[in-house]
């Protein structure tokens, strides 16, 4: 992880390095309640998509999950949200979960706390407006927040801070073999894996990551379940 002067920034771990942490070990600073990896899945690991929904590739996705029975974790843009409404619907329609990623995408570490829950609060009500479901996780855009923020996050909008343990680097473009293999190289029991659904290596990187998540024996699942 790295740290800076006003708190925790989640590091991008590169994917040929072990991190520098235990994947199943939960960080909780006191005051600070965000995640890094499930707190109560011992033998799980999430597979979290961020920046959705995408016209093309998360339908695509949602077929994948599908015809695998796999639930996952969507960290929704608010924008996107709004602009694709049937897509947004149809993931919780089919049992996925979904978080808050922000309206906008920006930088949060530097921002007055009014805008970051300004950004937070727009999301959360198009993504209850248009899904119904009111979402409990949050996730940064960059992994840009402090622990101030996460802290104040769970107290004044009981929102918990999520973070990752396995990072493919997929917005890299590398192709859908090498994402796969960057994850399963990672993942560890109670893992947190980040993706993104805009782009399309990753969507077709999932049938080769789900198969090699089942051959080690690890299930998935959706965080919230996990934080109870």
């Amino acid at each position: 992880m790295s740290w800076t002067r006003r708190g925790f920034i989640a590091s991008t771990l590169a994917f040929s390095a072990k991190p520098s942490f235990a994947e199943t070990t939960v960080v909780r600073t006191p005051g600070y309640p965000w995640v890094v990896t499930l707190p109560n899945a011992p033998s799980g690991v999430a597979l979290t998509f961020d920046d959705g929904p995408h016209p093309d590739h998360t339908p695509r996705l949602l077929d994948i999950l599908g015809n695998e029975g796999v639930k996952a974790t969507f960290f929704l843009i608010g924008r996107s949200v709004a602009a694709y409404p049937q897509i947004a619907r149809q993931i919780v329609e089919q049992g996925h979960e979904v978080g808050n990623h922000t309206w906008n995408h920006p930088f949060l570490a530097e921002m007055p706390f009014a805008s970051v829950l300004s950004e937070i609060d727009r999301t959360n009500r198009i993504i209850e407006d248009t899904t119904g479901k009111s979402p409990h996780v949050f996730r940064p855009p960059y992994g840009s927040f402090t622990g101030r923020q996460s802290a104040r996050l769970a107290v004044e909008r009981g929102m918990t801070t999520v973070f990752w343990s396995v990072d493919p680097h997929d917005w890299r473009r590398p192709g859908p073999d090498e994402v796969a293999r960057r994850i399963l190289q990672m993942a560890r029991p109670g893992s947190i894996i980040l993706t993104h659904d805009i782009h399309w290596g990753t969507v077709a990187a999932m049938p080769a990551t789900i198969a090699g998540l089942r051959a080690r024996n690890l299930a998935t699942t959706l965080v919230s379940p996990t934080l109870a």
